[in-house]
């Protein structure tokens, strides 16, 4: 299974961004879950949504 295929779609039906509560946005190239509402991407490591805004990465 390669890096891109680890993390479950399915998840993201469950997922919510923790700073706004918005959907999320799968980004597979860059392995990272998009909130656009709070202009944040949260990494996925290992197949692994690291949910916490001390990880996400600000959005332009």
């Amino acid at each position: 299974m390669s890096e891109t295929q680890l993390f479950d779609r399915r998840m993201l039906e469950a997922l919510i961004c923790p700073v706004t509560h918005a959907r999320l946005d799968y980004d597979a190239e860059a392995q990272e879950l998009i909130s656009r509402p709070a202009h944040l991407a949260f990494p996925i490591r290992n197949g692994i949504p690291i949910m916490l805004i001390d990880e996400a990465r600000k959005l332009d």
